[in-house]
Parts: structure tokens; C-alpha cells; sequence
């Protein structure tokens, strides 16, 4: 981010505890335990307010494990960190649930289980490879050899734990149960660590003073500081709602080619569909400009028409969202070089609703303690 000379006339400063920078649902699970964990003293800032980056501009999907098949997760990354992130990936859907369920208002949850469809008989055989992979490893799913949905598909796993929710008001019934203090629209434009127990943060509105930082900047990283410069890419996804319909043309959080398309039925009866951008990396990679891509867009149109025909309430409303892709498709924990005050929680490669509250709660526990962040630490990097 940058902040320019004119804009710095009303700077104040602060001494805090614990600064938690990014308000989405990475930065108010770092606030909560921090908080709540940790007994720190938390103040969380964001260049906008809480929850309005890709933490609202997602499906709403809590899916369970990462951006690929289990056997391409045991075939990368071997058999013990796959299973260790599936489970993390449980135990982060479970955080939600709790957060829900404690939560000071309504956030609509649908507990309607995932169903990861295939599109060609070659992912159709990816499907069952990957579901007897599970199998082994005692994760519960049910596993179709034809098309569950009658629409076209080839074979699909549906997993049960899975659910469908209202992502902007779980980040901000998150963050209203970490007790933190909030400063929104307020840009971090550098960082800086010239003692051992504090770190100057410089905001437009605020110069702060902490003893520890936590970034949870997820795409936004490369632009405030160069370590995550080919650590994390930023990568703009793209959706539309239609208008409400009388009936609900699939009852699952849907999620096929690959993970590139994804669909769902919104809580007041709308078609939700995102994805598209499997084609247009050159368009979608390594851009956080937020604006309608009419390609994907209109990719977007001609998939509804071929497997959703019987959807045809007009389309209400595109946007886009810009993620995080971690270079390996792991999320990164760490702390900074030669900033052992600034620990960071980054690059969820479009499953931050599936690995953040789990693998921040690693994260704030290693940058107050030291404790290992295993699969998810940024060390298997270097």
C-alpha cells in the first residue's frame, strides 16, 4: 500500500500490545486469540473495514481440505501433511460452528455438505482416486461412480461436514467476539523493527507502536513487504447471484472442474455461481484490481446455460474478489526476517473458509511463544 505526504497531516501515535493487520476472517481469528487465547491487548486495523475484501466476495463455502484432490494433496505434499491439513481444515470449520453458534446475532449457516462433481470421465477418475485415498485415511464422505445431480456430471463425493454460510457476517461476528478494538480504512503503508521488543506500524492515520504485529494481508502481502514477492500471488475470482427463484436447483455447496467452478443455492433462494477463470490466468494471475472481467463473465453465463438450464431468473449482481495463492498451495505461517515481532498468517489459495481460524490459531501461538506451526510454517520454503 502507499499513502501519500498529503495524507499524513493528521497522524497520531499509539503504544499498543498486539496489532492484528487485515479485519477479514484471518485478522479477526487472530484477534479472537490473541485476545480471548492469549489475554493480549489487540487492536485490529484494515485499509477498509471488517470483512469487506475476499472474505465477503466468496461462495460461503466451509469445504473441507485444500485446493486439490486428497491423492494429489498425499502425492505433493506426502501422506502426513495431508492428512494434518484435512484435519486442520475440520477443526477451522469447527471454530466457525462455535463462533456461530455464540454469535451476538444471526448468521445464517446451511448444513447442506459439499459435493465435489466431475465434468469430464478424466476427473471422473480423479474422483475415485481420490475418494479411495480418503477412504484410507478415515475421512467420511460418500463417493458417486455417476452423476449425483442428474445434470451432466461424471461421478462426484459428497462430504458431509460441509456447509454453506453467510461469510460477511461470520467475519463480523468474529470479530465482535475477539472484544478488539477496530480501525477501519486506514492504510499500512510500512514496517519497521529497530528494537527487540517493538515494532513501528505506519498507518495514514495512526503510527503505532507495538510489541507484536500479525498480518493476516493474505493477497495484499506483496504490496507491504517484498518476503511475500513470489510467495503469494494475488489472483481476482469472479461471481453472480441471480434473482431469487420458487425452487433451489441444487441443495449442496457444488464444486467441480477441478475446483475452477463452484455454485450454490443462497439462503433467500438465489443461484450462486463463481469460478471461470481456468482459461483467462493471463487476465485473472497476479492482479488485485477489483473490477468485472466480461470473459469470465460471460464464461460464467454459458456454464449456468449447460449444466443449469432450469435456472432462469436474470442475474442480479457480478463482482470479483482477489485471493491469496500461496506459491505451493499451502497457507504460510511465519514471522518476518530480521522482524521477530511480525508474525503473518497468509496465502489460503481460495480456501481461507477451510484453513484460516485453524491455521491462524497456529500462527498467533507461534509469534507469542515460539511453537511450531508445522506443515503450515513458511521454514518448508527455505
Amino acid at each position: 500500500m502507499t499513502v501519500s505526504h498529503w495524507q499524513q497531516v493528521e497522524q497520531t501515535h499509539r503504544d499498543i500490545d498486539f496489532l492484528v493487520v487485515g479485519a477479514g476472517l484471518a485478522g479477526s481469528s487472530a484477534a479472537y486469540f490473541a485476545r480471548q487465547v492469549h489475554n493480549r491487548e489487540v487492536v485490529v486495523t484494515d485499509a477498509r473495514d471488517v470483512g469487506l475484501g475476499a472474505s465477503s466476495r466468496n461462495a460461503g463455502f466451509m469445504i473441507s481440505g485444500l485446493d486439490t484432490y486428497y491423492h494429489r494433496a498425499v502425492e505433493t505434499y506426502g501422506r502426513d501433511t495431508a492428512k494434518e491439513l484435512w484435519t486442520l481444515s475440520h477443526k477451522t470449520i469447527g471454530y466457525w460452528r462455535e463462533f456461530i453458534q455464540n454469535s451476538p446475532f444471526d448468521v445464517p449457516l446451511d448444513n447442506c455438505g459439499s459435493m465435489l462433481l466431475a465434468e469430464s470421465e478424466a476427473e471422473a477418475r480423479e474422483l475415485e482416486l481420490a475418494a479411495k485415498a480418503l477412504d484410507a485415511d478415515n475421512i467420511e464422505i460418500e463417493y458417486y461412480s455417476k452423476d449425483p445431480l442428474g445434470r451432466g456430471y461424471y461421478a462426484g463425493i459428497e462430504q458431509p461436514i460441509d456447509a454453506g454460510v453467510q461469510p460477511y457476517l461470520l467475519a463480523k461476528s468474529v470479530m465482535a467476539q475477539s472484544g478488539a478494538e477496530v480501525i477501519p480504512n486506514n492504510e499500512l503503508y510500512r514496517i519497521e523493527q529497530t528494537e527487540d521488543d517493538c515494532v513501528t506500524v505506519y498507518t495514514r492515520q495512526i503510527i503505532f507502536h507495538a510489541r507484536y504485529v500479525m498480518l493476516c494481508t493474505n493477497a495484499y502481502s506483496p504490496m507491504i513487504d517484498p518476503y511475500f514477492v513470489g510467495k503469494v500471488v494475488p489472483t481476482r475470482a469472479q461471481c453472480l447471484v441471480t434473482e431469487p427463484m420458487d425452487d433451489k436447483p441444487i441443495d449442496y455447496c457444488g464444486y467441480s472442474d477441478y475446483g475452477y467452478m463452484y455454485y450454490r443455492t443462497t439462503f433467500d433462494g438465489r443461484f450462486l455461481l463463481g469460478g471461470g477463470r481456468k482459461d483467462f490466468k493471463a487476465e485473472e494471475n497476479d492482479t488485485t484490481e477489483d473490477r468485472l472481467n466480461p470473459n469470465v463473465q460471460g464464461y460464467l453465463d454459458d456454464y449456468m446455460a449447460k449444466f443449469f438450464p432450469d435456472v432462469t431468473a436474470p442475474v442480479a449482481h457480478r463482482w470479483s474478489g482477489i485471493m491469496g495463492f500461496s506459491v505451493d498451495g499451502l497457507p504460510l505461517v511465519g514471522t518476518l526476517p530480521q522482524k521477530s515481532r511480525v508474525g503473518f498468517a497468509v496465502g489460503f489459495t481460495g480456501h481461507g473458509l477451510a484453513m484460516s481460524a485453524g491455521t491462524v490459531e497456529r500462527a498467533v501461538d507461534m509469534l507469542l511463544n515460539g511453537t511450531s506451526a508445522g506443515a503450515v510454517d513458511v521454514a518448508r520454503l527455505d
